[in-house]
């Protein structure tokens, strides 16, 4: 059964609210990340994608750092922006709403003249992110306690 959602980006305070509720839930609460290092002072920089339910439901968000912002993640190539926080709850899992948000961040990532888009993956998502067109680079590491790996398509 398939739920009828689209994809924004996140312009006013309750859309940025709601991608913060649903970063809580995933990473905060499902992950065990640290509130304390889940938000940042990216955030208030950020282009915040969002994925509602027709109802008004927030089901998963992702956000774009490009510019200076995103230089320290991207190895300061000013043409390459960091796709980041994706995070879908539960129970939107498999019905599309990660692939749509990608999707929306590099669409945004395009609309800002980007040639590409960088992003940090848990690695047991490598396979969903390899299946969108990213290429893994350089060793693991990990990030808030979780191994991750560097990744990057070419837009």
């Amino acid at each position: 059964m398939s739920t009828p959602y689209t994809v924004r980006i996140a312009e006013d305070p309750a859309d940025r609210e709601a991608c913060f509720a649903v970063r809580k839930s995933v990473f905060v609460v499902e992950q065990g990340v640290p509130q304390d290092i889940e938000y940042d002072a990216y955030d208030a920089v950020a282009v915040h994608v969002l994925a509602v339910r027709e109802d008004g439901v927030p089901l998963g968000t992702g956000r774009l750092l490009y510019g200076e912002e995103a230089a320290a993640k991207t190895g300061g190539d000013a043409s390459v922006g960091s796709l980041g926080r994706l995070a879908v709850t539960r129970e939107a899992r498999g019905l599309g709403v990660g692939v749509a948000l990608v999707r929306a961040v590099e669409e945004a990532a395009r609309a800002r003249g980007l040639a590409a888009v960088d992003l940090h993956a848990q690695t047991h998502a490598l396979g969903f992110y390899e299946r969108l067109g990213y290429e893994a680079y350089g060793p693991e590491y990990p990030e808030a306690g979780i191994p991750h790996r560097a990744m990057r398509r070419v837009l």
